[in-house]
């Protein structure tokens, strides 16, 4: 039951949502973040490990390249969309990209003044990109194997997992109570049997003479 725009309250239990929109841009940053800022901190304990536990271990096993913006032809890397479900963490790909978006020529190839940042950490490969050809996705394909292709759904999974937590952090718990005012409520309306056993001593006091 809905009390005011922050307050919900699930099985006879009220919550502060508190700043709705704050708490759910802090539950995309940080995973968890959102629900400490609601004083809700087994809950962010929980997506906080959980989470970014899932999202290092696929990093890893792609050795650190699983994680890039791109939107170049022959390299559209969509799975940067969901990656960055969460957060802060995935933000560097962000700006790896944008400096070999701004560093790849007309052709579509990298310019051999291209330095990435941070020891290449979250770049994205060297263009061009092709589907049939030998380049850079292809030689970390061969190192990692399918590590690779683990390492992309484990991340992406993780995105996704965040973007539940973010809908918590802003809704709140599903409104179904356990043991809670539904019951309650439940158990006090009187049944139809009732009211018909009610009405039949109700009529038989009547016809009583005395």
């Amino acid at each position: 039951m809905q009390l005011e725009d922050n307050f919900i309250e699930v099985d006879n239990i009220e919550i502060d949502l508190r700043n709705r929109k704050l708490a759910a841009l802090l539950a995309w940053l940080i995973p968890g973040a959102g629900h400490f800022y609601q004083g809700r901190h087994t809950k962010g304990s929980f997506f906080l490990v959980c989470i970014l536990t899932t999202w290092i271990i696929g990093f890893a096993l792609g050795g650190g390249h699983v994680v890039y913006a791109s939107w170049q032809p022959g390299d559209r890397r969509w799975h940067y969309a969901l990656q960055a479900g969460v957060g802060a963490v995935a933000l560097p790909a962000l700006v790896q990209g944008q400096r070999m978006k701004h560093k790849t020529d007309a052709d579509g190839r990298t310019m051999p003044s291209y330095r990435p940042l941070w020891g290449g950490f979250m770049a994205p490969p060297y263009r061009p990109v092709f589907e049939d050809r030998a380049d850079e996705v292809s030689a970390w394909y061969a190192v990692h194997g399918a590590g690779y292709e683990m390492g992309t759904w484990y991340t992406m999974i993780a995105g996704l997992l965040n973007i539940l937590v973010i809908y918590d952090a802003f809704a709140g718990p599903l409104a179904i109570p356990i043991s809670g005012r539904k019951k309650e409520d439940a158990d006090a309306k009187p049944s139809a049997s009732d009211d018909d056993t009610n009405a039949e001593s109700s009529a038989q006091t009547s016809d009583d003479p005395n």
